[in-house]
Formats: structure tokens, sequence, C-alpha cells
């Protein structure tokens, strides 16, 4: 099997999962092939209005200049692996969702590159250590403004470093630094859509300053805080999605 029947293949196969964004994209960042998902997250009506474009051409600007800059990362060999983003939904929402892209060779060149995108999920309630997690979500939740360290969450939780982390992934899909961040960022995102000075509510949502605040809300959310103030018209149609909530649209 040649390796252009073979995406073709994967891309069907992903056309069955709602939750998941399927995509190749050739060495010029251009789709050579997605999923149905994809497709209807940009309201496009069939493949070939996404086929042969860039994400310049099928998202808003600053998110196809974000989704560009992700693809000249992974084209230049640097892979993204289980990156927590925030995307738009398709209502105008913000939500979560875990990316991953590689790159692809064809005789040891790099020729392209694969990604997938999968929404972040209800946690798991029937896991043996839910309880024990619980208790140290609650506290997160309760002081995420505050220098949280994982070996104090992890004697929070009556369990070892390792144990933290492991159990953590199973049933949030995230580390406990990633859910950290999750709530830092929404908190900040709801406090942009008030009059604070953004230095003040990078403080507020536990950043050390405000040089900080932007890099990580620029690599979560894709744009500066101001860029996104700016624009959050475009995103919010009412408060903002959870886990469960609809699809989101990413490159």
């Amino acid at each position: 099997m040649d390796a252009q029947h073979s995406s073709s293949e994967v891309q069907h196969l992903f056309d069955a999962l709602p939750d998941t964004v399927f995509f190749v994209k050739d060495r010029e960042g251009r789709y050579t092939h997605c999923n149905l998902t994809l497709v209807q997250r940009l309201g496009r009506r069939k493949r070939g209005d996404v086929i042969g474009r860039s994400p310049l051409e099928v998202f808003p600007p600053p998110l196809g200049n974000r989704y560009l800059l992700q693809d000249r990362q992974v084209l230049a060999g640097d892979p993204i692996a289980d990156r927590l983003e925030v995307h738009l939904y398709p209502n105008r929402r913000p939500g979560w969702c875990l990316t991953l892209k590689r790159p692809l060779f064809r005789d040891g060149e790099i020729c392209g590159l694969m990604g997938v995108s999968r929404d972040l999920g209800r946690p798991n309630s029937r896991h043996s250590a839910f309880a024990q997690l619980d208790r140290v979500v609650a506290h997160m939740q309760e002081h995420f403004e505050s220098n949280l360290r994982a070996p104090q969450l992890a004697e929070l939780a009556g369990m070892s470093l390792a144990q933290l982390e492991r159990h953590f992934r199973h049933v949030f899909q995230l580390t406990p630094q990633q859910y950290l961040i999750k709530l830092r960022i929404e908190m900040a995102m709801r406090l942009l859509r008030e009059s604070g000075s953004i230095a003040g509510i990078g403080q507020r949502c536990g950043f050390s300053d405000q040089s900080a605040f932007a890099r990580q809300f620029k690599a979560t959310v894709g744009m500066t805080p101001s860029e996104y103030r700016n624009l959050e018209d475009v995103f919010y149609g009412g408060e903002p999605a959870d886990a469960a909530g609809p699809a989101h649209r990413t490159g």
C-alpha cells in the first residue's frame, strides 16, 4: 500500500470520530487529507473545500498564523505532542483539546506532516483514585493563583509523585501542571472581558509577571492577551464551553 493510499484510508477511519480532527499536510503546509470532522468544524460542505488550502485560507487571523507557525516547527523536524490548547468552536465559544503533530518522511526527507487534535473529555469518575484526585482538584481550583508544587499535591492525595502523575493523566487526560494552566487561562479569558489591566489579570491568575502571562496565554490560546481582548467578541457567544461542549476548530 503506497503512502497516498494509506493516508486516504486513515482519513476515512477518522471520519467516524466526531471528537477528533485528523489531517495531513504537504511540505508547504497545505491540506492533502482531512477527516469530515474538520470539514464540518470549519463550516465547509465537502473535503474539496479544504484540500489544497493552507491554514491562512481556512482560518480567521490570528488563528491561521498560529497553525502556520506550528506547521513550520513540525516541518523543521520538531514534533508537537499532547499540547493543551484552546480552540474556537463553531458557535464562537472556546474549548479545550490536546494536539499532536508529527513530520512525515519520504526517502529520509520530511515531505509533510500528520496531525490529530482530540477534544478534552470529561474526567473518568469511575477510576479507583478519583476521590483522592478530586481533593487535589478542589484545592487547585481554590488556590490556582498560588505557587502550587507537585510534591505538595501528591501529599494531599496520599500518593507518590509518580502515582499522582500517572493517575491524573488517566482521570483527567492531563498532567497536574496542564490542569493548573487550564484553570489559570480559563480565569484569564473571563477577566479579559472586563476592564482590568492585563498585568493585574496576570497576577490574579498566578503568573509571576506580565511577560510570563503573555507567553503562556499565546502558547495556549494562539494570541496575546491584548489581541484576545480586542477580539473577544469573535470568540464568545456566552460563557466558556466545558470539555463536553461543541466541536472545536483546529489546524
